[in-house]
């Protein structure tokens, strides 16, 4: 019996997969499967490096790989203005460490940074990384040659310290004078206005900028009704609580600070996409899709 698409797609499967590059594979291969067999409406498969063919195209241009994966056939394009250079920026502060099942943000980060990164490289983007905690860690400049590192150093980094989101998104920049496509993927504690300033001055700059919030579901919900002691992933201070006497207040609060986001990110220009770590990556390179997909309508 085949595996159901969805099996591909599913976190806490993901992460037994210690190779990244294998991990992005099966994701976007998954991804594409899913997308060849679905009904729904509304989806363009269509990127911007292809178009369907026409009688009397060149042969020699047909996508073979994307019409085995379709059953139709594409052409290649080699418009410079259809690439584009790709910039993920990972949080890997200590916060994004926590995790209520058995997949942590930062996994989910990494996996979805990985599975990004190879869609866009088979499409022929440049992709690079920053990592980032108070300030920026680790920084591989897009470039087509640049993907294996990319991975390598995922793979290879843990989330630790405190983070400064607003500084390490104006540092990131700075990192080029080109204009490209940032993927921002964090927890996003910090300030929505601040975040939205630093985002204002990327689109000013000519960037497209898409941020992934990544959300523990114990981290919206506050689950638990007995005396539990709370500890900062990134500070180490301890605070108890008995979350059945807060929970309503809390959840109002984090609902409050997730509008917030929305509202202000979208007032700077950016794609704003909020993900439960236990959910399914394909949501994620749906909107990532979605996205470019726009904006290459409107460049």
């Amino acid at each position: 019996m085949p595996v159901a698409p969805a099996s591909f797609l599913d976190p806490s499967l993901l992460a037994k997969i210690s190779d990244l590059a294998l991990l992005a594979r099966t994701v976007v291969d998954g991804f594409m499967h899913g997308q060849h067999r679905s009904l729904r409406k509304g989806s363009s498969l269509d990127f911007a490096e292809h178009r369907s063919y026409q009688p009397g195209d060149d042969l020699r241009r047909i996508d073979w790989r994307v019409y085995g994966r379709t059953d139709r056939f594409y052409i290649k394009e080699y418009d410079a203005d259809t690439n584009a250079g790709v910039l993920f920026a990972l949080d890997s502060s200590g916060s994004m460490d926590y995790g209520s099942g058995t997949v942590t943000k930062f996994a989910y980060g990494r996996m979805l940074a990985a599975s990004l990164a190879w869609l866009s490289q088979s499409q022929g983007d440049r992709v690079g990384l920053a990592t980032f905690t108070q300030d920026l860690e680790e920084v591989i400049p897009p470039s087509v040659r640049h993907l294996q590192r990319m991975l390598h150093t995922l793979a290879n980094t843990t989330p630790k310290g405190s983070s400064r989101l607003v500084h390490s998104v104006e540092r990131v920049g700075l990192l080029s004078s080109r204009a490209g496509i940032l993927v921002l993927i964090t927890d996003c504690y910090e300030r929505p206005d601040a975040l939205g300033r630093a985002v204002d001055a990327l689109r000013m700059n000519g960037n497209d900028v898409i941020v992934f919030h990544l959300v523990d579901v114990a981290e919206r919900d506050l689950p638990g009704d007995a005396d539990t002691t709370f500890e900062d992933m990134e500070s180490g201070a301890l605070l108890p609580l008995k979350p059945d006497d807060l929970r309503n207040k809390y959840q109002t609060l984090i609902r409050d600070h997730h509008a917030a986001l929305q509202s202000r990110l979208a007032a700077a220009g950016a794609d704003y996409v909020r993900l439960l770590t236990n959910e399914p990556l394909d949501r994620a390179l749906h909107a990532y899709l979605d996205a470019r997909l726009t904006r290459g309508r409107v460049r």
